[in-house]
């Protein structure tokens, strides 16, 4: 039985199309500001008819998720993936109803990273901003939430625990 005694969260499209639902507390709530991101969404964004992704920094907030936690229950044709390039292991997936980035998935990794805009109802918290070296020219870091240029060592060993936890939990 999918989640078990796990807090079950919705992750939304704007027409209510497509429903995600995602089990548990996150690995971590992450706004990422780096130049693939602010591209990727970029494009999404200029799709007619699409929510807003980017916030004012460049940044995209997203709540991260073991894949294993992560199920769509309705509205999975409706996905669609967009990519940098054809051979890149990120995509950014959108419902195709209402052009609604809904996550991003770095194929190599094991977590969907859930775009937080998304959520319904209460929306998991923002942790920490990442790569804020590629904040676009004249934007300011908000200093909601601790900021690193790269990557924290505690933001890579939240996701290096989940992992460890994913392995024993089949």
């Amino acid at each position: 039985m999918f989640g078990k005694g796990l807090e079950k969260k919705h992750v939304k499209c704007a027409c209510g199309a497509v429903d995600i639902e995602v089990l548990g507390e996150p690995i971590a709530a992450a706004a990422c500001h780096c130049d693939d991101c602010q591209e990727g969404w970029g494009r999404v964004e200029a799709l007619e008819g699409a929510a807003p992704v980017l916030g004012a920094a460049g940044g995209s907030e997203y709540a991260m998720y073991r894949k294993d936690r992560v199920q769509c229950v309705k509205g999975e044709e409706l996905l669609q993936d967009y990519r940098l390039k054809p051979t890149s292991p990120t995509r950014r997936v959108v419902a195709t109803c209402c052009n609604t980035g809904m996550f991003l998935d770095f194929q190599k990794g094991h977590w969907f990273s859930m775009l937080r805009t998304r959520f319904e109802g209460a929306v998991p918290k923002l942790d920490v901003r990442i790569q804020t070296q590629f904040l676009p020219e004249g934007a300011v870091d908000p200093g909601d939430v601790p900021s690193y240029r790269t990557y924290s060592k505690r933001f890579v060993v939240k996701l290096l625990a989940a992992r460890v936890a994913m392995m024993f939990s089949r």
